[in-house]
């Protein structure tokens, strides 16, 4: 059974930066594709960045430059570094594997 916990997330000033982890447990994710998704209070949830393995990465326009994505296989782990943080990065953050299984979100609030 795939379990995805995410973690990292919090109340940060705009400007800020935090780092969400990602924790994998039930599958191997290095043959998989990797990703977050956020979801803010009354939207669509929406694909935030995406990584495989083999060096594919994919940013969501709104946070090229500022979100990296990375991933250590050894550990099973995920993470996303978001540095200068806005107001309109407030959402749930989820990790999923894109094939289904998504992790309960984390939630980031930026506010001064």
């Amino acid at each position: 059974q795939v379990q995805l916990v995410e973690s990292g997330g919090g109340l940060v000033q705009p400007g800020g930066s935090l780092r969400l982890s990602c924790a994998a447990s039930g599958r191997q994710i290095s043959p998989y594709v990797m990703g977050w998704y956020r979801q803010a209070p009354g939207k669509q949830r929406e694909r935030v960045a995406s990584a495989s393995t083999g060096g594919r990465i994919n940013y969501a326009d709104s946070v090229t430059g500022r979100f990296t994505i990375s991933r250590d296989n050894a550990k099973n782990m995920v993470y996303l570094q978001m540095n200068s943080l806005k107001p309109e990065d407030t959402a749930v953050y989820y990790c999923t594997d894109l094939l289904g299984h998504w992790g309960q979100g984390t939630q980031v609030t930026v506010s001064s």
